[in-house]
């Protein structure tokens, strides 16, 4: 018999039923049983007055509402206000009833504004130690990676500034003008940049991650301007790594953007092992090649293909340049082959860390199992965490203006998708458990401990089992065989 759509519904929710209404699976309910943010409240306290003024929003209210967002792909405040009002799992997530009011979009502008980015990076170091706890952390390996986020500004407000508007008021003393540089007018933390020589420059911020190898999950951001080379930010995110996760990673994996010597030299000396792609080497014309003089670091010489010694001459910003003696290069045989045009005698600089970049290229060229493994998931992972928050959380263009800004949807980003693969993890643990020995699902309130669902001493070696972290590595799948997860979940 075919079924009528009646047109009456109904009128009433009974109260504390939301839950009910929401699938046990959803992203939300997973996110909620990992979660606990009442010590927020702590934290900003001291930005509220305890006599004046209106009750504000609950803290730890309006950082569920922000979190609720960015797991279900909103990233603008008035959409995340306007979808909080129909949204019955945002609701129930924020701790909102069926009938109450939830706060304006400006609401959450300002808060966010007040609290500052030390608050969210708070949030994020709390997520990490619980992934710690969970076992999600390895400290084998940690992929370092950076990606370009579009400015929230037209190019039309992309001006050409110069350093000196007027070289000298005196034209017969003119003297030479700095090479100008353009910036933008409204947001002026945003500096020009593009991905590759064959795309336009485009106002942007770089951000900084390093992933865990394990699980994924996201042990160190930072934001930076578009322009900031990240060769330089690779040793101070290890040191990063080490003081958010309490353990020295054995090994850093990177691209050729992070090759210099001087990264070489410096992981080396603090015991972490770089498997970072060393650059091309540079041939400088039809001259000999580098590479074909030895160099003695114990006696610090140069000996070159002609059996003679190259001494140091002087020393750069680089390292140091060695010179031969012009009688010895008059004599070799290899003369038209090594000297340029005019030249008497053969430089060659040996930079700083030039040992440990030999030692790169070598094993670049032996292509072990071990390193060529690492660069395999290097590629998957920390670049599948580029395009995670670039296609699913909005992180491709920024929505705020401003460094500060910027940072915190950085940080906010990379909190929630730790989120998703903790809470991943432990959803796949407890369906372990209800079909083993009939465990009911998580709660709130049968957590031992805030934010993590260890009360049973089985859960404890299970969050140990490397198998396991599989659902971690892929949260926005079904944990059951065969059943893929709803879009959007």
């Amino acid at each position: 018999m075919l079924g009528k759509q009646k047109t009456q519904g109904e009128l009433f929710v009974e109260a504390g039923r939301l839950l009910e209404l929401i699938p046990s699976d959803h992203i939300l309910v997973r996110v909620n049983d990992v979660l606990s943010l009442s010590w927020i409240e702590g934290e900003v306290r001291h930005l509220y007055s305890d006599d004046k003024g209106r009750p504000s929003v609950p803290p730890e209210t309006v950082m569920r509402l922000m979190i609720a967002g960015l797991l279900l792909g909103i990233i603008g405040d008035r959409k995340l206000a306007r979808e909080a009002q129909v949204n019955l799992a945002i609701r129930w997530f924020a701790g909102y009833g069926f009938y109450e009011n939830t706060p304006d979009h400006s609401s959450l502008t300002k808060i966010r504004t007040r609290w500052g980015e030390e608050l969210f990076r708070k949030v994020f170091l709390r997520v990490l130690e619980d992934c710690k706890k969970a076992g999600l952390l390895d400290k084998g390996t940690v992929h370092i990676d950076s990606t370009l986020i579009r400015a929230n500004v037209s190019m039309e407000s992309v001006v050409t500034n110069y350093i000196e508007d007027v070289a000298t008021e005196n034209e017969a003393d003119r003297a030479p003008v700095a090479k100008p540089e353009r910036a933008c007018t409204t947001d002026p933390d945003a500096t020009l940049a593009r991905k590759s020589d064959k795309e336009k420059y485009e106002p942007c911020y770089k951000a900084h991650i390093a992933v865990d190898d394990k699980c994924g999950v996201i042990v160190d951001v930072k934001v930076t301007t578009g322009k900031a080379s990240e060769q330089k930010e690779i040793v101070e995110q290890v040191k990063r790594v080490e003081e958010n996760t309490g353990t020295r990673p054995e090994r850093v994996t990177a691209d050729a953007g992070y090759a210099t010597s001087e990264n070489y030299r410096r992981l080396e000396e603090m015991g972490v092992e770089p498997f970072i792609v060393p650059q091309s080497e540079r041939v400088q014309g039809k001259s000999i090649p580098i590479r074909r003089f030895k160099y003695d670091g114990l006696n610090k010489v140069v000996k070159c293909p002609g059996k003679k010694k190259l001494y140091r001459s002087h020393r750069n910003r680089q390292g140091w340049l060695y010179k031969s003696q012009a009688s010895d290069c008059r004599k070799c045989r290899l003369k038209e082959k090594c000297l340029a045009k005019g030249r008497r005698a053969r430089q060659v600089l040996i930079v700083f860390g030039y040992e440990e970049l030999l030692r790169a290229r070598r094993r670049n060229v032996r292509r072990d199992q071990e390193y060529a493994e690492e660069m395999i998931r290097h590629k998957w992972i920390v670049e599948g965490r580029h395009a995670e928050a670039k296609n699913i959380h909005g992180l491709a263009r920024a929505v705020r203006r401003g460094l500060e800004q910027v940072s915190i949807q950085v940080l906010l980003t990379a909190t929630v998708m730790n989120l998703k693969r903790l809470g991943a993890f432990v959803f796949s643990i407890f369906c372990l458990l209800k079909s083993l020995v009939g465990l009911p699902r998580a709660t709130p309130d049968s957590l031992s401990a805030p934010g993590l669902p260890f009360r049973f001493p089985l859960i404890l070696p299970l969050c140990f089992n490397h198998n396991l972290c599989n659902f971690a590595r892929y949260p926005h799948f079904s944990t059951a065989p065969g059943k893929p997860a709803h879009p959007g979940r």
